[in-house]
C-alpha cells in the first residue's frame, strides 16, 4: 500500500498534494517573443513630422494623372451639351439680327396695297381706313388689325389679308349681297339672304331700291331672339321672291309679319293685302297657297280686281285644300 495516500486514521482522503516549485508557468495569456539579436521596443506609432506628410513627386504625378483623366472624361461627356448650347446661342443671335434686318430694311417696305372683290365699297376709302400705309414694313404690319379694320365697314361680309413678299399687302374681301330691307321701328336696314341686318339704308346712295320691305319686326324682337327673327325675315323674303317669279301676279313691295309670324303681302297698286298665312311650312305648302291665289285671281275681271282690298288664303290643316276669300271695296256714290 502506498503510504502517501494513508489518512490520519479517519479513512478520508483529505491530504493535500505536495506543492510544486513556484516558477514561470508553462503557458500564459501573453507570450512575448524576443527576436534574436534585437531589442523589443514599444510598438507605438512613430511620430511623423509635417514635412513627411507632403506627398512625393511620384504621388503628385499619379494624382495629377488621375485628375487629368477625370477632367478628360467630364469634358468628353459634356461635349454634346456644350455643342447644343453653342448652337442654340448661335441661332438666337442669328434670329435677333435677322429680325432686326427684315423689320428695318428698305427692301421690305410696303410699296403696294391691293384690294380685291369690292363693287359697292370704294377701294380708296377702304385703303384709307387701313392701319398700314405705303412705306411701312411688310412684316410689322399686323394682318389681324387689317382684317378688323376692313370688317368694320358695313358692306364687308368677309375678308382675308396676306403678305406677298417682298413689299405687297393683298386684301381679298367679300361683300354682303342685300336681299331685302327690314323696318326696325323707325329705321330701315339692308338684310342679307339669311335675314340678318348689316347696314342702315342710305336713300341718297340708292340702297334698297327694288328690294322687298319686311315690316312688323321690332328691335326688341331682334335682340331677344336674333336667330329666330332672322329666319322669319329670310322666309318672308323668299316668299316674295317666289311671288315675283310670275309677272302676271300683282306687284308686291311689302311683306308684313304679325305677332304669330303670319305673312301678309301688300301690292304697290291699291295696297291690296294678300294673307299668305303662317310661315314655316314646306315649299309644297307655299306653292299650293300661291296656286290657289292664281286660280282665284284669274277668275276676276279687271273692275273686280281694282276693287279687291283683302285676299285671304285659308290653308289650315283642317281644310282639305287651300281656298281663297276676297273682300271688295264698295262703290262710292
Amino acid at each position: 500500500m502506498d503510504r502517501s495516500r494513508r489518512g490520519t486514521g479517519s479513512g478520508v482522503r483529505d491530504a493535500k498534494p505536495t506543492a510544486e516549485p513556484v516558477g514561470v508557468p508553462l503557458t500564459s495569456r501573453m507570450t512575448v517573443r524576443k527576436a534574436a539579436g534585437k531589442t523589443v521596443k514599444n510598438r507605438r506609432r512613430a511620430q511623423v513630422g509635417l514635412w513627411a506628410r507632403v506627398p512625393g513627386p511620384r504621388q503628385i504625378a499619379l494624382g495629377s494623372a488621375r485628375i487629368a483623366n477625370a477632367c478628360g472624361r467630364m469634358v468628353r461627356r459634356s461635349l454634346p451639351a456644350i455643342g447644343a448650347g453653342v448652337a442654340v446661342l448661335a441661332l438666337g443671335v442669328g434670329a435677333v439680327f435677322g429680325y432686326r434686318f427684315v423689320t428695318t430694311s428698305d427692301r421690305f417696305a410696303v410699296t403696294e396695297i391691293q384690294i380685291h372683290g369690292t363693287s359697292r365699297v370704294d377701294a380708296a376709302d377702304l385703303r384709307a381706313a387701313l392701319p398700314v400705309r405705303v412705306g411701312d414694313n411688310v412684316f410689322t404690319a399686323s394682318l389681324g388689325d387689317i382684317t378688323r379694320a376692313v370688317r368694320a365697314q358695313p358692306w364687308i361680309a368677309g375678308v382675308e389679308a396676306r403678305r406677298v413678299l417682298p413689299h405687297t399687302i393683298v386684301i381679298d374681301v367679300r361683300e354682303h349681297e342685300p336681299s331685302g330691307v327690314v323696318a326696325l321701328d323707325d329705321a330701315l336696314y339692308l338684310v342679307d339672304a339669311g335675314g340678318t341686318p348689316f347696314k342702315r339704308v342710305d336713300a341718297a346712295a340708292g340702297d334698297g331700291a327694288g328690294l322687298p320691305i319686311v315690316t312688323g319686326i321690332s328691335r326688341t324682337e331682334l335682340r331677344s331672339d336674333p336667330k329666330g327673327t332672322a329666319a322669319a325675315i329670310a322666309s318672308a323674303i323668299v316668299t316674295v321672291a317666289r311671288w315675283r317669279a310670275d309677272p302676271a301676279r300683282p306687284a308686291v313691295g311689302e311683306a308684313h309679319l304679325d305677332a304669330h309670324r303670319a305673312l301678309t303681302l301688300r301690292t304697290y297698286d291699291g295696297a291690296v293685302a294678300i294673307g299668305i298665312g303662317p310661315l314655316g311650312g314646306s315649299d309644297a305648302e307655299l306653292a299650293a297657297r300661291i296656286d290657289a291665289f292664281d286660280a282665284a285671281w284669274a277668275e276676276l275681271e279687271e273692275p273686280l280686281r281694282a276693287r279687291a282690298r283683302h285676299i285671304h288664303i285659308d290653308a289650315r290643316p283642317t281644310v282639305a285644300s287651300p281656298h281663297v276669300t276676297i273682300a271688295f271695296v264698295t262703290r262710292s256714290s
